[in-house]
């Protein structure tokens, strides 16, 4: 590397000239967007060829791409291609990614608004809009936070949930100590993100209620009430409900609107997980599915999922920007603000960071170039994609649909073609992960429902069409007829 040793800048002509090769790296990339999902390569070499020692100087920067190239922008895990079926993977678009490179150019803080001027605008103009995208608009006073991703989303909902709930109570200045024991409670299908926050909350995993679910994976009302009603009888004080606008495991939406009930009668407060579904909200064929929606007290959502975003952004959603502020605001010499004039607001006081990257301007930026109504068709073009996908698999002999919500994800099995036993069937949907990811020509996960292994396909990428739906079954197909062989050589 040349010696720039005033300053870690190159002369423009010379970043010029790195931006263009890692703008070729990037079209390249793009290029071969059909290929394998999965690179294949095994975790020993890839941890070969980072573990080098810390390095003392530096490194020419065509070397440092070029060593880039070979081992990162060739060999990712494709989810920006079209064979990405695992998790819930979006893929970004590339205004987002456009959107990324701008932000980073100016490095704005997006604390105090005298920092970042434009850049909070735009952070609080995208609350609004997800919240007018969703239907939970409050006459231009929701408020909210933009943050990492959707279980910072859950954790920021339920801490504003504890201290605007028990804000009488002095729980910012006292903690839980003296508390009665509050309990919470969600159906037994809700993220995991639930768990972690209501132990870092202080309320504790053995106040959490996880409720059973129906056959179609919502949660049991009734037996909600049971458990309401018990706590109460054991001297626990109800506190928070948790409802799903879309669970990883199936895309099962609540009864939102029976909860907001619920809640209403006990005095609780509703948060909405809808980090996976909250956004097809914004399609007015799903109005009754997702019915109470605009009652929740708190909505986590995740942008890199149904806006197609890059990674990382999540936000959460609430009624008024001033219950951000009793959430979360404090005082500090350096960070006053009571000299500044005008209608300034300071994210930094009304959220947990202080130094925070401008993850909103992706999606002002995308909103702008793209218009409301682009995301919605590509929304209703991922769940047309998977009304297909159950087509295909209810004709095929040799699947079996398990179940499939209203969004986007398709749980089923691969059943042979062969008479099977449920203990082989079993044995088959457990050995078929591992060996379509070492395949590599499509990634897909698979989870359990009520205790049996099943593939699950989650289709939320704007980047698929009917064709790659027929390829994952092919796919799928060539790989079970192959295990097949398998287990009929080690059947007893």
């Amino acid at each position: 590397m040349d010696d720039y040793s005033d300053t870690l800048d190159f002369p423009l002509q010379e970043f010029d000239r790195l931006l263009s090769k890692s703008k070729d790296l990037v079209l390249a990339r793009y290029a071969e967007l059909g290929g394998n999902a999965h690179p294949g390569h095994s975790q020993e070499q890839v941890f070969n060829w980072f573990n080098q020692p810390l390095p003392e100087t530096g490194t020419d920067m065509d070397s440092l791409l070029d060593e880039i190239k070979t081992r990162v922008m060739d060999t990712p895990t494709m989810n920006i291609g079209p064979h990405m079926y695992a998790y819930v993977m979006a893929g970004g678009n590339q205004v987002s990614m456009l959107a990324d490179l701008l932000a980073s150019a100016i490095n704005q803080n997006v604390a105090k608004w005298h920092l970042a001027p434009a850049l909070t605008e735009i952070e609080k103009r995208v609350i609004q809009w997800a919240a007018e995208f969703i239907g939970y608009a409050n006459n231009n006073d929701t408020g909210g936070a933009i943050v990492s991703a959707g279980s910072a989303a859950n954790l920021t909902g339920l801490t504003v949930a504890r201290n605007i709930f028990f804000e009488q109570a002095g729980i910012r200045e006292n903690g839980l100590f003296g508390q009665k024991p509050f309990t919470i409670y969600a159906s037994d299908q809700t993220h995991s993100s639930v768990d972690k926050s209501v132990q870092l909350l202080g309320i504790g995993s053995r106040q959490y209620r996880k409720i059973p679910v129906d056959q179609s994976f919502q949660i049991d009302l009734s037996a909600l009430k049971s458990s309401i009603e018990a706590d109460l009888a054991a001297g626990f004080q109800p506190f928070c409900l948790i409802g799903n606008a879309g669970t990883v495991n199936t895309g099962a939406v609540d009864p939102l609107d029976a909860l907001a009930d619920i809640a209403e009668t006990y005095g609780m407060w509703l948060h909405v997980d809808g980090c996976y579904g909250a956004l097809v909200a914004s399609l007015p064929e799903f109005n009754d599915t997702f019915k109470g929606l605009d009652r929740a007290h708190s909505i986590a959502c995740d942008f890199h999922k149904w806006l197609y975003q890059t990674f990382e952004i999540g936000c959460t959603l609430v009624r008024s920007w001033d219950q951000m502020k009793r959430t979360y605001h404090t005082t500090a010499d350096y960070l006053d603000s009571s000299q500044e004039s005008g209608n300034r607001l300071d994210i930094n006081e009304h959220h947990f960071q202080l130094s925070r990257n401008a993850k909103a301007f992706k999606v002002w930026m995308s909103f702008k170039a793209f218009g409301s109504q682009r995301f919605k068709d590509m929304i209703r073009k991922d769940i047309a994609l998977r009304i297909y996908l159950d087509e295909l698999l209810v004709k095929a002999p040799d699947f079996e649909l398990v179940t499939s919500g209203k969004l986007a994800i398709s749980c089923f099995r691969y059943i042979g073609s062969g008479q099977y036993s449920d203990p082989e069937i079993r044995r088959l949907n457990t050995m078929i992960i591992p060996a379509l990811e070492q395949d590599q020509r499509v990634f897909i996960t698979g989870t359990r429902l009520h205790g049996e292994p099943v593939i699950r396909a989650c289709i939320i990428n704007h980047r698929k069409d009917k064709s790659h739906i027929d390829h994952l079954v092919q796919v799928i197909r060539e790989v079970g007829s192959t295990l097949e062989v398998e287990l009929t050589a080690t059947a007893p």
